[in-house]
């Protein structure tokens, strides 16, 4: 580090906690009126998955990796809290999330890194088009203290929506969507419902976010703003994190009893917002700016979760292979699927990968946005192939993983010694040992929690339609036209309005993309728990 260099306060994963016993969020779980957000069971495994993003940052072998230098303000901050200035930005990000994930499951907080750069681009776009440095300085005022705090972010952009073929504007209670109900010398005051905020009790403040490209009709729901989580008027209506409520006094804790994530509804009534932390309000031509800018980054970030995710199940399987008595070196019908699965993870990765380093700077803020189609193409990939990851984890685990007995029969003194004995499989590998595997399995891909999992996967950043729209939108085929209509020696190429043709992408200057990436700046470390 520099002389010139400083570093912004990190938090550790204790610091984090005692945070939250600061705020003093309104939140229901499960029906109750819950008194301390750091001290309810219900909510542990999404704040211990939190704590991790903080403890990494201070982990030595993974701090390079867990932190950034942000050159604006010259100051080292949380990797989840920065904005990509490289090519290298974007591939360190990526594995940042992967390894908080492998630890985790799903580590949230990268969410509030995809919202941030999505809303620093949309910014600067704005203050072009008026020719104005405004809203640039207005966000990066915002920005400074989110990093110098060391904040964890909450992003409520999906609204309830009410009925999905009207728009905004034309629902019949206005109330489905957030939106500005007023507007004073200090700022202005929002009401409305946002139906899926990941992490809604445990965070300290929220980026509401428009959830779609608004019209001019729909100027009052053009809305980006950040709140408080305890700002009166909000209210959180969350379920539990993970799997708190099952018992824990048997064997290994289950990984979703340590590890889980939350998902509130967040109700706001007349919320006041001053100025300062609002971005939009009613600027419905920047609102879609918004919207694509956080999708692309986020769904970029998705990639390197779910291959956190993917990690633990090729890591399971092995496990369950082995304690079976079963060599997939000599069989093949455990080799393949082991394959398939390693296939699966590793190859829409590799779309992450590429998304980095074909990442373009945005021509108005300079940061970096990581390339569109190799985004959605990973985001798709994972989507639709998680339930095959459960399938083939299922597959070379057998059903053991739903048969078992539970816990509690671990310790009958009727059964436990019978049970030992009779369902061990390799000698080498103790009964306790082949059980922990099969649980944990069963816990990430038979349980609630896997059906979560594949959940946000499928719907998580976009559902596969809008992803594959992306794809389609920002797919350089016209090059591919071209390339085609010149091996055949076609002359019918004069017509730039042609639909075949218009649709080049930009960055992507000929068949081969070969424009030049921002140079990648990776941090040169051994990947933790890949090496």
């Amino acid at each position: 580090m520099n002389a010139s260099t400083s570093t912004a306060h990190l938090m550790t994963g204790q610091d984090y906690r005692e945070s939250l016993r600061r705020s003093k969020p309104t939140v229901y779980v499960d029906g109750r009126l819950v008194g301390s957000v750091a001290d309810e069971p219900a909510l542990q495994p999404g704040i211990n998955a939190l704590a991790v993003s903080y403890d990494f940052a201070h982990d030595p072998a993974r701090a390079p990796l867990m932190t950034a230098l942000q050159s604006s303000s010259g100051k080292r901050v949380n990797r989840m809290l920065h904005i990509n200035e490289s090519a290298g930005d974007l591939l360190n990000k990526l594995e940042a999330v992967r390894i908080l994930c492998q630890e985790t499951g799903c580590a949230q907080r990268y969410l509030a890194h995809d919202a941030l750069n999505g809303i620093g681009q949309a910014m600067a776009k704005l203050d072009d088009a008026r020719g104005s440095t405004e809203a640039r300085a207005r966000f990066a005022a915002y920005l400074q203290h989110v990093q110098d705090a060391d904040l964890s972010l909450g992003i409520a952009m999906t609204d309830a929506k009410g009925e999905r073929s009207k728009r905004p504007a034309q629902q019949t209670n206005p109330d489905v969507y957030v939106h500005v109900v007023e507007r004073n010398a200090k700022g202005i005051v929002i009401t409305g419902t946002k139906a899926i905020v990941t992490g809604a009790p445990y965070v300290h403040e929220f980026l509401v976010m428009p959830s779609r490209n608004m019209q001019a009709a729909d100027a009052d729901f053009a809305l980006c703003c950040a709140v408080p989580v305890d700002a009166p008027g909000i209210t959180i209506v969350s379920r539990p994190a993970g799997r708190p409520g099952e018992k824990p006094e048997h064997g290994a804790p289950l990984f979703s009893r340590r590890y889980g994530q939350a998902t509130g509804v967040v109700i706001f009534d007349k919320v006041f917002v001053p100025w300062e932390r609002v971005f939009l309000a009613g600027e419905w031509e920047f609102s879609g700016d918004v919207t694509y800018n956080y999708a692309t980054h986020h769904r970029h970030s998705c990639i390197g979760a779910r291959a956190g995710f993917g990690d633990l199940l090729i890591g399971a399987g092995a496990l369950m292979c082995e304690a079976n008595g079963l060599d997939p070196d000599h069989k093949a019908n455990l080799r393949d699927p082991m394959v398939e699965l390693i296939k699966i993870t590793e190859g829409f990765y590799a779309c992450g990968v590429a998304a980095s380093v074909y990442g373009a700077r945005d021509p108005h803020s300079g940061s970096f946005m990581p390339e569109p189609v190799f985004s959605n193409i990973g985001k798709l990939l994972l989507s639709t192939q998680i339930y095959d990851m459960h399938r083939l984890a299922h597959e070379v685990s057998g059903g053991l993983i739903v048969a078992l007995p539970g816990p509690d029969e671990d310790h009958n003194p009727a059964t436990a010694a019978t049970l030992a004995e009779v369902l061990r499989a390799n000698p080498d590998v103790p009964y306790d040992k082949r059980i922990e595997a099969a649980r944990f399995i069963e816990d990430l891909t038979a349980s609630y929690q896997g059906g979560w999992y594949s959940l946000i996967s499928l719907h998580g950043g976009g559902s596969p339609a809008a992803l594959k729209q992306e794809i389609w939108r920002n797919y350089p085929l016209g090059n591919k036209v071209e390339l085609v209509e010149r091996l055949l020696e076609r002359g019918v190429l004069a017509d730039p309005a042609r639909p075949l043709t218009r649709n080049k992408q930009p960055g992507r200057c000929c068949d081969a993309g070969c424009s030049q990436p921002g140079q990648p700046i990776m941090v040169p470390l051994p990947t933790p728990g890949r090496d």
